[in-house]
């Protein structure tokens, strides 16, 4: 089968699987996964945020973050309660643990960063997370 020189779509998949690998190995020794740590970086400095607002956040539908979250909730990484505007909605906090967890995942995070830029490039790295940013404003 003969790739296109032209499909963007499987470029940027292989692209994000092979910088997906890369984290995971070195999120593994803090037993979290890239969408873990992405998770919980969102709650950074205590913040108290709805489903919507993380799901809108993370560019995550809401089923899959919820799927995502229970392991952290079930973890004791995060804990939630109803937001107090909207009984029915949930609000989500990390815990103390969580804050913990995610300051001791932040070191292997960091590494995985340089790891990806000495390999990549800073200068180009920079350039790529500015155009990839860009694609997901609203």
């Amino acid at each position: 089968m003969q790739l296109l020189p032209d499909d963007d779509c499987f470029a940027i998949r292989q692209a994000a699987r092979y910088v997906s690998q890369l984290y995971d190995r070195h999120l593994a020794q803090v037993g979290l996964t890239i969408t873990q740590f992405s998770i919980l970086g969102r709650f950074h400095g205590g913040r108290l945020l709805t489903m919507k607002q993380l799901a809108d956040a993370m560019v995550m539908e809401r089923t899959t973050l919820v799927r995502a979250i229970q392991p952290l909730q079930r973890d004791g990484l995060l804990s939630s309660r109803s937001a107090p505007t909207k009984g029915r909605e949930l609000s989500l906090r990390w815990t103390p643990a969580g804050e913990a967890k995610y300051a001791a995942a932040r070191a292997h995070w960091d590494a995985a960063q340089e790891d990806f830029e000495q390999r990549f490039g800073a200068e180009r790295a920079a350039t790529l997370r500015r155009e990839l940013l860009d694609m997901t404003k609203a």
